[in-house]
């Protein structure tokens, strides 16, 4: 399958790509600007913003460090009307790197590998913010508090909205079977912030160690994360299935960009695609015992935050022998 974003673009790389972009990432040069922003103060209270484009320059490496992009961003919106002087970096957007990876240093930011998320942004600034700051791919509006996607075949879902630039980005995960990435549509899928140790990865470990290869369903697949750490794992065949179709399209992408090559079904049916020691569907998980017809030895259910999960256990019972919630 190739792999090609939808701005066009070639945004999708093999991650092991991505991760030597991460090691620039956190690397300055000697010369780079390494300024202390406070960031619940008035940034107008810090800088002087009618003098502030010289503050804004990059360095000759061609990155900048991330608190002076937001500041950047921020006297944007601050000129559009979008925010007031009295507004400060914590209240302004929320930054996604990308490729995102945990860290306890500040990010030096090269060209394209931000994503910013405000529900208060028009498109006018968006395309400002787009033209003006180098480090920005994507504008996206909508509330952070607010989970996208769809629970179930009974649910609305809940998108953000694109608009400006491209909004495809990458989270690296540290598994015990090696590093793990996962890019997303970050409109369409929810957004979940990389920790050195990973819980649902730990959670995972657990339910596989009594097993050699085992088979598993992951009924709530999302981005394709866990199974395919299962994959990573030695699982001898794992079956994706979501409801959500963008999360099964970012599932076929991360398949294929961490080295899980992808054959698409070709055919009608509830069979999407399938590979080496894997399947993919899409339906809703209450309906997967209809088309499957084998037991596997772990089933896993992620859903979103608060979601009741007693239907997904039951259905997921009927499938599997051990039914992981994560």
């Amino acid at each position: 399958m190739e792999m090609r974003c939808r701005c066009g673009d070639r945004c999708i790389k093999p991650i092991s790509e991505a991760l030597k972009d991460i090691e620039l990432f956190y690397k300055q040069c000697k010369d780079c600007k390494t300024e202390k922003i406070k960031k619940f103060s008035p940034l107008a209270e810090q800088i002087n913003l009618d003098e502030i484009d010289n503050y804004f320059g990059s360095c000759k490496c061609g990155k900048r460090q991330l608190d002076i992009v937001m500041a950047h961003v921020l006297k944007i919106m601050i000129d559009e009307g979008i925010k007031d002087k009295k507004a400060n970096l914590r209240n302004s957007c929320v930054p996604l790197v990308t490729p995102g990876y945990p860290n306890d240093t500040v990010p030096y930011l090269p060209k394209g590998c931000l994503v910013i998320l405000s529900n208060e942004v028009d498109k006018k600034c968006a395309e400002r913010i787009i033209k003006e700051v180098e480090e920005v791919r994507g504008v996206l509006k909508g509330d952070i508090r607010k989970t996208v996607g769809v629970k179930d075949s009974d649910s609305n879902p809940h998108v953000y909205e694109l608009l400006a630039g491209c909004d495809l980005r990458c989270d690296i995960v540290q598994t015990p079977y090696g590093a793990l990435g996962t890019y997303k549509y970050q409109r369409e899928i929810h957004i979940e912030f990389p920790q050195i140790k990973s819980p649902k990865i730990e959670i995972l470990e657990k339910a596989l160690k009594d097993y050699d290869k085992p088979t598993v369903l992951d009924c709530t697949c999302g981005p394709g994360t866990l199974g395919i750490a299962c994959l990573k794992a030695g699982a001898r065949k794992v079956v994706f299935n979501d409801i959500w179709n963008p999360a099964i399209e970012t599932t076929l992408v991360n398949l294929e960009a961490n080295g899980f090559p992808v054959k698409l079904s070709g055919s009608e049916g509830e069979l999407i695609a399938s590979g080496d020691k894997f399947e993919v569907y899409s339906m809703d998980v209450r309906e997967l015992v209809n088309w499957l017809d084998e037991k596997f030895d772990v089933c896993i259910i992620d859903t979103f935050p608060g979601v009741d999960t007693t239907e997904f256990v039951e259905a997921a019972g009927k499938l599997g022998k051990k039914v992981v919630v994560i």
